[in-house]
């Protein structure tokens, strides 16, 4: 195990009804509150009047951003940075998923930032101010909620980028799985495949000595496999939506990577599938995750054996290290699959047309995957695999 310090600034308030805290926890920070939302789910859901009342209630002042799109454009956040400055805002409070938050983080980052918000994705190094981010979760999957990452698209320049900075995790996090109970099923399952991946991109480490941290991985994976079912059948399930939703956050704040070299290849592949071609973050996780460990498992197979057998339930009975590694890779895209994923790029129509120019920009100027290190050859070819 590597040397670590670990602290997660993010107060998490979960459960019914604790959006009541909403009001005490937003004047802590000021009387001035920038608003971002989405697509209009918050409304549909009575969400939105229910932040508006206790806002209002609290003498709270309301600005506004609104729209907020999947894989969220830096157009939303140059808007909010605006908004900020002319009306000297003190929090920025995103409510919604994980798009909408991670507007918020870059609102809040950009207001302290001299430059066009863009420059904090594409400079060297990270931005360390921001003004103070409050979240109201609506969607199981990110894990933005309780961590200092945000990732922002530039459609003119086909680029999707993020931040890393603890300058923007929410003071505050308000979590009612109540809110997920009316998430479509395909925004569900997208979620699940988001969970699973940012497990498996810390998972996948070749850091010895970590024990502890590798059980809490399998764990919340093993959650999310038996969650997953009941809450498909019964998308009213509060019990499988909170158990889903906290596997959301344990995922990415910080406790399963403590100590250790972490991957993220898969997810550097996939973000540039959904800079060029715009498809659900989820969905092009579930093609490529299953791809990725097919083409990198000969770097390290006790760590796929060790997968296959805790999270699956593989017998190691007269099989190779090997084949007991495959059939639990085969048994991810299963997993996937009976959820209702897809599994192959050309579900969203997606050929061989720019998966040259794709895998070049996957390496551009940064090295690429920790479990193995990846060359423009190897994107290419992971890239292939998935047609």
């Amino acid at each position: 195990m590597n040397n670590f310090t670990f602290h997660n600034p993010t107060e998490l308030l979960f459960g019914k009804g604790m959006i009541k805290q909403l009001g005490d926890r937003v004047k802590k920070f000021g009387n001035s509150v920038l608003l971002v939302t989405g697509g209009g789910s918050v409304k549909r859901i009575g969400l939105y009047d229910e932040v508006i009342g206790i806002l209002n209630e609290n003498g709270i002042d309301i600005h506004e951003v609104s729209g907020v799109k999947p894989n969220p454009r830096i157009d939303k956040v140059r808007e909010g940075v605006k908004i900020c400055r002319e009306n000297n805002v003190d929090l920025v409070l995103g409510v919604g998923g994980g798009s909408t938050i991670d507007t918020a983080k870059s609102i809040a980052a950009g207001v302290k930032f001299d430059g066009d918000p863009w420059e904090m994705f594409t400079m060297d190094g990270e931005p360390d101010k921001a003004i103070p981010v409050g979240a109201v979760l609506t969607l199981a999957a990110t894990g933005t909620e309780m961590n200092g990452n945000a990732v922002i698209s530039n459609l003119e320049t086909n680029e999707k980028l993020a931040i890393h900075t603890p300058a923007v995790n929410p003071r505050f996090s308000i979590l009612d799985p109540v809110y997920t109970c009316t998430v479509p099923e395909e925004h569900t399952v997208y979620g699940i495949v988001d969970i699973a991946a940012h497990v498996y991109e810390q998972y996948f480490s070749h850091t010895p000595g970590t024990p502890v941290q590798d059980r809490w991985a399998e764990s919340i994976l093993i959650t999310l496999r038996e969650e997953s079912k009941k809450v498909l059948d019964n998308p009213e399930d509060y019990e499988a939506r909170a158990n889903i939703m906290l596997c959301g956050t344990m995922a990415l704040n910080g406790l399963i990577a403590m100590g250790k070299e972490t991957d993220w290849a898969s997810h550097a592949i996939e973000h540039e599938l959904s800079a060029f071609y715009d498809i659900p973050h989820g969905g092009g996780l579930a093609i490529i995750f299953p791809n990725w460990m097919k083409y990198v498992m000969d770097e390290g197979l006790d760590k796929f054996v060790q997968y296959a057998v805790r999270v699956f339930g593989v017998s190691t009975d007269d099989k190779t290290d090997r084949e007991v590694a495959l059939e639990g890779i085969e048994k991810t895209r299963q997993w996937f699959n009976e959820m209702g994923a897809p599994s192959r790029l050309a579900d969203y129509n997606i050929g061989e047309e720019k998966l040259e120019i794709m895998a070049e920009s996957a390496v551009s100027n940064k090295e690429l995957g920790g479990y193995k290190k990846l060359t423009k050859d190897d994107v290419y070819q992971i890239l292939k695999m998935s047609l």
